[in-house]
């Protein structure tokens, strides 16, 4: 399925191709007869030059790939690159045969370091013999038609972590941290700096005690606030009243709710807890990083019909399935038990487990890590 990114940069491409094809073509027919002229091609790059305000580079090819003409530039050429062999170069490995004309995908540019698209026009004789080829260069910094922004996906995306995160994560505990011992103080804090103070994006960082936090009136700077903040209901009065913002998605009554889960998730497990978790009132997305470090974005509206059952299993797969799950793959021996548990912390997952939400793999994971130790001692 294409992404909405895709589509935006496939729309971006289209407007320039439109822009260059018709261009190229006209100018490759005043190009094939003067081929074996440098000054003369070089002149017309020259000339032509105007007709694509937005490149950086002209150059003509021959039918190998190799540059016979000094690299042109807006009011200037460069020598550097003549005798160049580009024929190895990614925009020059379309099949010209099928197409005289091929933009390129966006690459690395080899001498300047940037982000650059190639166009490429065959060049042919009368005969539509192939005698050589033109090629434009562009910074990406410098095209046209690429003003359009591009809106994130606002589906589910769940994102998997550091596999050394995950390889430890049956030896790991929580451990409670001062926002945990605190934690209805500082979701009330959040809750009313959020409804009352414009803020319109917080985020939860359980484990380490601290939130940071986005402000309508200064979205370009982010504020860090520690437990001697969070713990001092004044720090209010450091951020001036704020009606609840019409742009928000999020209702507010929504938000205590969305608070009450971020505590339960938070607590619901000693080995598989949320580490961090966010809320962005305006697109209205919810983020959550997980004690595994696994990573989910998803709207409010989704993370609440989910609810807990969602993350631990009590919903999608009863526990009369999980019980399933786990006997066939303990019959399979415990030397697949182990390479099975060793392969989910690597983040590989098997064939019982791949269609299952990565908290509830980790579920699995942990109940079979604790039959293994029993078999272990016996």
């Amino acid at each position: 399925m294409r992404t909405i990114l895709q589509e935006t940069i496939s729309t971006q491409r289209k407007i320039l191709v439109n822009l260059l094809k018709q261009p190229l073509s006209e100018l490759v027919l005043e190009l094939a007869p003067d081929i074996s002229n440098t000054v003369r091609l070089e002149s017309h790059l020259h000339e032509a030059f105007p007709v694509f305000q937005h490149c950086k580079y002209l150059y003509i090819m021959d039918k190998c790939g190799v540059q016979i003409t000094q690299t042109i530039l807006a009011h200037s050429s460069d020598s550097k690159s003549l005798g160049r062999d580009r024929s190895k170069r990614p925009y020059m490995q379309h099949d010209f045969s099928v197409d005289n004309f091929s933009l390129s995908e966006a690459y690395i540019s080899k001498h300047n370091k940037r982000p650059s698209v190639t166009a490429i026009h065959v060049i042919k004789d009368s005969r539509q013999k192939l005698i050589g080829y033109l090629g434009v260069d562009y910074d990406l910094r410098e095209l046209p038609g690429t003003n359009h922004l591009y809106k994130e996906s606002l589906k589910w995306q769940q994102i998997k972590g550091d596999p050394a995160i995950r390889s430890g994560l049956f030896a790991q505990q929580r451990m409670q941290s001062d926002m945990d011992t605190n934690i209805d103080n500082v979701l009330a804090l959040m809750q009313a700096l959020i409804c009352e103070h414009g803020i319109f994006h917080g985020k939860f960082h359980f484990s380490s005690s601290r939130t940071t936090i986005w402000l309508f009136d200064d979205p370009y700077n982010y504020r860090l606030l520690s437990m001697n903040e969070l713990n001092d209901p004044d720090i209010c009065l450091a951020y001036p009243r704020h009606p609840y913002s019409k742009l928000a998605k999020v209702p507010e009554s929504a938000i205590p709710e969305i608070f009450e889960y971020f505590k339960q998730l938070r607590f619901a497990d000693e080995t598989i807890y949320l580490r961090a978790g966010s809320i962005n009132v305006v697109n209205g997305m919810i983020s959550l990083n997980f004690s595994c470090d696994g990573s989910h974005y998803l709207p409010y509206q989704e993370f609440l019909d989910k609810g807990m059952g969602f993350w631990f299993g009590t919903e999608e797969i009863e526990p009369f399935q999980y019980d399933d799950i786990i006997e066939t793959i303990c019959a399979r021996g415990c030397d697949y038990v182990y390479n099975l548990i060793n392969q989910h912390r690597q983040g590989n997952h098997s064939e019982e487990v791949k269609n299952i939400p990565l908290i509830e793999q980790d579920k699995i994971m942990k109940e079979l890590e604790a039959i293994m130790q029993v078999y272990s001692h016996t």
